[in-house]
């Protein structure tokens, strides 16, 4: 063997050849790829400023800050959710994150408190979460309110109507309380059984009045009671006694006045209340005790009353087939009509018509009465 084959071999170092050093176990280490720190430096200014940005437009809707200035009518309806009200809020430009302030509201226990409650509100963008739900509470000053006038002669559902269109109540609220809630008036007891909201009828007095607009069911109490604590107020206890001193309740002295109110020309309550009690009081003239009022029978058809209406519509309130009143009021009678009932004048008249003038012409006979109508026809012919 050779001396040059003796040698020991030289192995490169596998350190020097780059490779790695075996592992315990046998694994090879991987390095860790670390980021750049320019990058992450990035990253993290990037974030802070992204959430500095949120940050501060989250806190410029809370507190109504750089808004543009803005006013929104909201109204709240009975059995809103709290997402109901957000979604109006932001859909009217008031705020501009639902989940935030619905957040802001279970924090600061906005439902559990009923702070918000049904009405119409008067908003605008200069007020914060807070004042918000501040303003949308049931006395707050942002809360709108109505002038409403209530014309004599008006019936419950005319007037039903008319606040429903001045945004006080709607009509389904107002039958649902007129016809349930018990208001606690002498002379409303025994006069129609709950249930059926007529009952009210001519109760509900002819005034102007300045309501809350979209209250929910407690406030359409008031509503209603506001009305007749005017009629209670009006009709006093000397008129009461009046009226009993005539042998008349104080429901069938104003079902007297409402018929007075709606056949009046404006200028002859007194003569038209005479009469209503000569055919009361005089079954044996020749109007046989029936008060043959049309405005009666318009109050159950809803229409005007045509000739056939007289035999044909079977209520009791057609007067021509039934003697005496008819079940109750057909409207709300205003103070000149209630007075007159109370008050009529002293005539022979039984019967009455409007002429060229538009006035009533009062007669004593059917023949008189049949006369002057066959005159005005051939005049209008």
């Amino acid at each position: 063997m050779s001396q040059e084959s003796k040698q020991p071999r030289s192995h490169p170092s596998r350190l020097e050849s780059g490779e790695s050093r075996p592992r315990s176990g046998g694994h090879t280490r991987r390095r860790r790829k670390r980021m750049n720190p320019v990058l992450y430096i990035l990253l993290v200014v990037a974030s802070s400023a992204l959430l500095a940005g949120l940050g501060w437009m989250w806190a410029g809707d809370v507190l109504a800050l750089n808004k543009q200035p803005a006013t929104a009518v909201i109204t709240v309806e009975n059995g809103d959710s709290l997402n109901d009200v957000a979604s109006a809020l932001k859909e009217n430009g008031l705020i501009d994150y639902k989940p935030l302030f619905k957040l802001f509201c279970s924090v600061t226990g906005v439902e559990k408190k009923e702070k918000i409650t049904p009405g119409t509100y008067e908003l605008n963008t200069d007020m914060d979460y807070n004042a918000l739900v501040n303003a949308m509470s049931s006395r707050s000053g942002s809360r709108m309110t109505a002038s409403v006038t209530i014309p004599e002669g008006y019936t419950l559902d005319q007037i039903f109507h008319l606040l429903d269109d001045k945004g006080v109540a709607t009509v389904d609220q107002l039958q649902s309380v007129a016809a349930s809630y018990d208001f606690n008036y002498s002379f409303l007891k025994g006069v129609l059984p709950l249930g059926d909201y007529h009952r009210l009828e001519g109760y509900l007095f002819p005034d102007t009045y300045e309501f809350y607009m979209g209250g929910g069911e407690d406030e359409v109490v008031q509503i209603l009671n506001k009305m007749i604590l005017r009629f209670d107020q009006q009709f006093t206890d000397e008129l009461r006694q009046k009226a009993a001193d005539m042998g008349y309740s104080v429901h069938e002295m104003v079902t007297i006045a409402s018929l007075i109110e709606k056949e009046t020309d404006g200028t002859d309550q007194a003569r038209i209340a005479s009469v209503v009690y000569n055919r009361l009081n005089n079954p044996g003239y020749e109007t046989v005790g029936l008060l043959q009022i049309d405005a009666a029978i318009a109050y159950v058809t809803g229409r005007p009353v045509t000739q056939s209406d007289y035999q044909s519509v079977d209520s009791p309130y057609n007067t021509y087939r039934n003697k005496g009143l008819p079940p109750g009021p057909i409207a709300s009678p205003g103070m000149t009509s209630l007075n007159a009932a109370l008050k009529p004048e002293s005539t022979k008249y039984y019967y009455y018509v409007v002429g060229d003038d538009h006035l009533h012409h009062f007669f004593r006979t059917s023949a008189e009465f049949e006369a002057y109508k066959a005159a005005l026809g051939n005049r209008n012919g």
